[in-house]
Parts: structure tokens; sequence; C-alpha cells
């Protein structure tokens, strides 16, 4: 008989953060990614838009990619607060398919390209690592 020695508690439940539908609704009313971060800087999709409008500006120069870095810094540690105080404790599904959870992982994602442009390779790879950590189905 084999025996698996696999974690016997299992993996976590995912972590499903809750909608944003203020920073949405005003999103839709025409207001500027900028001003929907002002308003609602808990929000990572804000942070997340803005880091991948600066990271896709034509021509784009070393200020935009810093300026990618630190928004979707900021919107990385938004999320990360936003997912503890949803049950997350460091580990564990956060899925895409979520809605709301896409604006934490597209501020990875953006972190994760802009740290590898300014040559923060370590960085890069945890950002890499985390988003294969917390959805396996996406292509990375």
């Amino acid at each position: 008989m084999s025996h698996s020695h696999g974690n016997l508690l299992g993996e976590p439940d995912p972590t499903l953060l809750p909608p944003t539908p203020e920073a949405d609704a005003e999103l839709a009313e025409g207001a500027t990614l900028a001003e929907a971060a002002a308003h609602h800087p808990t929000v990572s999709g804000v942070w997340a838009g803005l880091a991948e409008e600066a990271m896709s500006r034509p021509e784009r120069a070393l200020v935009d990619t810093v300026q990618a870095y630190a928004f979707a810094r900021t919107g990385y540690h938004r999320g990360l607060d936003a997912l503890r105080r949803n049950g997350w404790k460091g580990y564990g599904p956060v899925p895409w398919s979520h809605e709301p959870n896409q604006g934490f992982l597209r501020c990875v994602t953006v972190l994760a390209r802009a740290a590898e442009a300014i040559g923060e390779t370590a960085e890069a790879e945890r950002c890499t690592q985390l988003l294969r950590d917390c959805d396996r189905t996406l292509a990375i």
C-alpha cells in the first residue's frame, strides 16, 4: 500500500475578494483612473489600470516604467491587505475567474514586468511565482 505524504490539511479554500461597486461606478461614469485611485485608494483594480497604462505608453521611457512599478506596487500592497482581511494567510488560491481578484493579480503581473524591465530580477521572479501560486491556470 502506498502512502501519500502531501499536505494532510489540503489546500485552503480560494480567497474571493468583495466587489468594489463604488469605484466601478465612478469609472463607468467617466472618472479617470487617477481620480478613481484618489477616491478609492484601497482598490487594486484602479492601481492596476494606472500601471498598465504607464507600461503601455508608446515609446515608453524609463520614467513610465518606474511609474508603472510604483502604481503596481501600491495596488499589490492594497490587494494583500484586502486578501488578508478576507481570510488569506499568505498562500492558497486567489482565482482569476473571480472578477474582484483580477485587480490584485493584474498588479502583480505588471509589477513583475516592470521589475524585470528595471533589472530587479529577484522581484520579477517572486511576483511570477506568486501568480503561479495564486492561480495555476494563468498563462505566465
